[in-house]
């Protein structure tokens, strides 16, 4: 092991630590749910942000948020799952920030079909683009451009699903799974400059989990009784971003209060 002696000083206090001023973050699904919160901790922190999802409207209204927190915004149009929107997003992103330190791979696609056997092929195909495809090139395209610079941290937001799947979500399940392994596989490739760690969230109160995660009730069977809320995911997101995480990669941080099975 290295000596310590050999380390550069530094001052590693909790408040420097997590002081994101004059990084650049990009945020995928960025526009509400667990994309929102994090987008507005990461602004919070002192990050500029670019905000893509697919509605540019909504995008927009998340960036005066930012704005209104005292940090600059941009709000970028991109469907995920289109191999083609992602090299036009990373584009838009360098020219407009002149870099990307933070990546946050947020957008996800989570259907429900009647069985297997009766999903469709084009269901499963959204589906995988979405969850892996979309975040595969995004991340390769963005961690390129870290590695040739100052080094960066892409987090991929992925799922309990992927580590307890449950019937009718195996595409979903399986995806989430790819986005864990490709993190893995992304962390060796693209090492020492630029680090990959993975979110796995459970159930969380957001607009997406309106039908069936009610604030307030009880969840049997998790031992914290109740999921998660938005601002709940926001510190884990601020440890990858953050140099507090300087020697974590490869990573996955489960953030589901023990969700039941």
């Amino acid at each position: 092991m290295a000596n310590d002696d050999a380390r550069p000083e530094v001052t590693r206090t909790p408040a420097r630590l997590f002081d994101l001023t004059g990084k650049v973050a990009l945020v995928t699904g960025g526009s509400r749910g667990l994309g929102r919160a994090i987008v507005l901790g990461l602004a919070a922190a002192g990050a500029d942000v670019v905000i893509a999802s697919r509605k540019l409207g909504a995008c927009a209204a998340v960036a005066a948020e930012v704005e209104a927190l005292g940090r600059k915004a941009l709000p970028v149009a991109c469907h995920v799952g289109h191999w083609d929107d992602l090299g036009a997003l990373a584009d838009r992103a360098y020219e407009h920030f002149g870099k990307v330190d933070i990546l946050v791979n947020n957008a996800g696609l989570s259907p429900l079909a009647p069985s297997s056997a009766q999903t469709a092929e084009d269901l499963f195909d959204k589906v995988v683009a979405v969850n892996f495809k979309g975040p595969f090139r995004l991340s390769a395209l963005i961690a390129e451009r870290m590695a040739a610079g100052d080094g960066g941290s892409v987090i991929s937001i992925s799922s309990s699903g992927a580590l307890r799947p449950s019937p009718n979500f195996g595409p979903y399940a399986g995806s989430k799974a790819a986005l864990n392994a490709i993190s893995v596989a992304f962390a060796q490739e693209f090492a020492p400059k630029v680090r990959f760690n993975v979110i796995s969230p459970g159930g969380f109160y957001t607009d997406i989990s309106k039908g069936w995660a009610t604030p307030g009730a009880e969840v049997p069977g998790a031992p914290l009784g109740r999921f998660g809320y938005p601002d709940e995911i926001v510190t884990a997101a601020l440890y990858f971003a953050s140099d507090a995480s300087s020697y974590t990669t490869g990573s996955l941080l489960r953030v589901d209060g023990l969700e039941p099975v």
